[in-house]
């Protein structure tokens, strides 16, 4: 991953790696993009490396790959980024528009959480910490996002969604992210949570 990331006025970022998802639609109309919410994702289940996550984000899981898959194969799901184990960053659906990540969801009294922000997965599961590649990305990421639209939140999917989700799970280590919360609170927005 280089140094810095940019993103452009359609809401891809440079650089990472492209893939269209089908999963996603437009914002309401004069919708500030002002939340980002921070998941975990593995397929298989707590398995590192294969094209699972692509596959579902882009409707091509093969319900016959693994036993688990049978049962998600017909969601219809997306994130804005997906951040491998490697650090390497994927993006399948423009921060402009709307992806569905966050499912039923509620912050600070506003539902439908999907319509204000971006869902960035990380690989991974509850029961296994993070790697340093991948905090580093985040943070560039994050810092970009920042810095480009309105952010005022940086939550977990458990934040939004508490008794249904428990992602980024126990080991994201929030306090890898103080630097970006020292720089929330210095333009007197809100913050990180969880």
């Amino acid at each position: 991953m280089q140094p810095s990331l940019t993103i452009d006025r359609h809401g891809l970022a440079t650089p990472a790696e492209y893939i269209a998802s089908p999963n996603a639609d437009e914002r309401p109309d004069d919708t500030d993009i002002c939340l980002v919410v921070i998941h975990n994702i593995s397929l298989p289940p707590g398995e590192y490396g294969g094209p699972g996550i692509s596959e579902l984000f882009t409707n091509l899981l093969d319900p016959d790959e693994h036993p688990y898959y049978a049962d998600i194969c017909q969601l219809r799901v997306s994130a804005h980024f997906v951040i491998r184990r490697d650090g390497h960053l994927q993006q399948f659906v423009p921060c402009v528009a709307r992806a569905w990540h966050a499912g039923i969801s509620c912050w600070q009294g506003r539902e439908r959480c999907n319509d204000f922000s971006i869902g960035i997965e990380l690989e991974g599961c509850d029961t296994d910490i993070f790697t340093e590649a991948q905090y580093h990305t985040l943070h560039i990421l994050l810092a970009a996002l920042v810095a480009h639209y309105p952010v005022r939140d940086i939550v977990g999917h458990s934040d939004i969604a508490p008794g249904r989700k428990t992602d980024p799970g126990p080991y994201f280590d929030w306090e890898k992210l103080a630097a970006l919360k020292v720089a929330l609170q210095k333009t007197g927005e809100s913050g990180i949570h969880s």
